[in-house]
C-alpha cells in the first residue's frame, strides 16, 4: 500500500448530497460515480488502492468504500472513506466486501506495517498488517494468491533492472544510492506512477534498515 491523501470531492457529488440530504451511495446516477472514480484515481496516481497495481482507467476499477457501507451506512457518501481499486477477482475490494479493514491506505502506518519482499510475498508486522492481508487477500502466501505475488515479483524486478539493475545479484548496500532510487521511484511521471512502485520503495526502505535480503 502507499498512503492516500484524499482531497476534495468532486463538485457534482456536493451539489447531489445538498440536494439530497438523507440520499445514499446507491441512489447516485452513474456519472456522479464515475467522477469519483476518477478523482480517487488522480489522487492515487492511477494505481489500486490496496495492491498498487497499475489501473489504466475509471472502466477498469470500482469505488471502494474503505469502510464497508453496510459497516457504516452513514458514510456511503463520504468521499473520504472511497478509494479506486482493481477489479480483481477474489482481491482487494472484491475481496474486502462488507469485512472490517483495520489497516487502511488513509493510514501513514500502512507503508511500515507492511513488508514486501523481492520474492512477490508481503508479510504483516502488526496483527492488524495480519488481518488486513488476509481480508484484501494481498499474497501473504502462494496459496493464497499466488497470481499476485508472482505478479508483484515480476514487475518489481522489472522496476529494479530499469532504476538500478539485476536485482538477483545482490542490490548494492549504499544508502545514498537507495535513497536516490526511493526518492526517483517515488516520484509520479505525468500524474502517474510505475506499477507497483510503492512495492519496490518498501522493500528498498526495509534495505536501508537491515541492508540484508
Amino acid at each position: 500500500m502507499r498512503t492516500i491523501s484524499k482531497g476534495t470531492e468532486p463538485s457534482n457529488l456536493t451539489d447531489w448530497k445538498q440536494a439530497n440530504p438523507h440520499g445514499r451511495y446507491n441512489q447516485l446516477t452513474e456519472d456522479i460515480r464515475r467522477t469519483i472514480r476518477q478523482y480517487a484515481l488522480v489522487e492515487q496516481f492511477y494505481l489500486c488502492a490496496y495492491c498498487c497495481q497499475r489501473i489504466q482507467d475509471i472502466d477498469t476499477c470500482h469505488n471502494e468504500h474503505i469502510e464497508a457501507q453496510k459497516l457504516n451506512p452513514r458514510r456511503t457518501l463520504d468521499f473520504s472513506n472511497i478509494v479506486a481499486s482493481c477489479n480483481t477477482s477474489n482481491q482487494c475490494g472484491n475481496s474486502h466486501k462488507s469485512q472490517p479493514l483495520p489497516l487502511t491506505p488513509l493510514m501513514t502506518e500502512c507503508e511500515t506495517e507492511l513488508r514486501f519482499k523481492i520474492s512477490g510475498r508481503v508479510e504483516g508486522l502488526s496483527e492488524r498488517a495480519i488481518v488486513t492481508i488476509q481480508v484484501l487477500n494481498l499474497g501473504d502466501h502462494e496459496k493464497n494468491n499466488g497470481a499476485l505475488i508472482e505478479k508483484r515479483k515480476q514487475l518489481s524486478n522489472a522496476l529494479l533492472w530499469k532504476y538500478y539493475g539485476d536485482p538477483n545479484q545482490g542490490l548494492e548496500e549504499d544508502k545514498e544510492v537507495l535513497a536516490l532510487l526511493i526518492d526517483e521511484l517515488a516520484q509520479p511521471q505525468q500524474g502517474q506512477l510505475e506499477p507497483f512502485a510503492p512495492i519496490v520503495v518498501n522493500i528498498l526502505r526495509s534495505l536501508l534498515q537491515c541492508p540484508i535480503l
